[in-house]
């Protein structure tokens, strides 16, 4: 008991937090449902910004990819007896299974890579060989095209980066990349790092 201005007070803690001892429910507000089309138009923005960066990421290395034909230049018809690069070589030669040269001119084959003649093991010395020679047939068959981007891009040591096609006489395409893929022994190369031969 407790006296306050001459009066006696009680202690009842009920009065003091009359709240004690109660369970209060947290206040839960309803959740709006997402449809499957509501939520695909939300994410559409996004999934077209990454599409739209992957898309320039590829088009902005060269080499990766042959250009489309509005981004293409016109085709170079090229028809000549290919050698072997090196003393005594005609103006038209080939360096290794993915370079041939057009007088000082050195082209680089899109969307490929082979073994380097520079060997570091004999696999790729016999690998290189392979592959030079199939590519050196395969342009000594007759006419061919080549076309770039219209940028004309290069790659890091020079040599102009050229897609080049064959048209058969019934207006197939027949790809050198994909020629040398299937008969050269080459990779295909989207740019970045390349595995070694040995």
């Amino acid at each position: 008991m407790k006296e306050r201005m001459g009066r006696i007070l009680r202690f009842n803690p009920k009065r003091r937090n009359p709240q004690r001892g109660r369970r209060v429910r947290p206040v839960r507000f309803a959740k709006e449902r997402t449809s499957w089309r509501a939520a695909w138009v939300s994410l559409r923005p996004a999934i077209l910004l990454i599409v739209l960066a992957s898309m320039a990421y590829i088009f902005a290395l060269p080499g990766v990819m042959t250009a489309p034909a509005f981004l293409s230049s016109e085709p170079q018809v090229i028809e000549g007896r290919f050698t072997r690069c090196g003393p005594g070589r005609g103006y038209y030669c080939v360096v290794d299974g993915d370079t041939f040269k057009l007088g000082d001119t050195s082209v680089r084959v899109v969307g490929v890579d082979t073994a380097e003649r520079d060997a570091e093991c004999p696999a790729e010395a016999v690998q290189a060989e392979a592959s030079t020679s199939a590519l050196q047939g395969w342009l000594n068959r007759g006419p061919f095209r080549m076309t770039a981007r219209l940028d004309e891009p290069t790659d890091r040591y020079g040599r102009a980066l050229r897609s080049v096609v064959r048209l058969g006489p019934d207006g197939s395409e027949d790809r050198l990349a994909d020629y040398m893929q299937r008969e050269g022994g080459a990779r295909g190369y989207w740019g970045g790092f390349r595995d070694g031969w040995c």
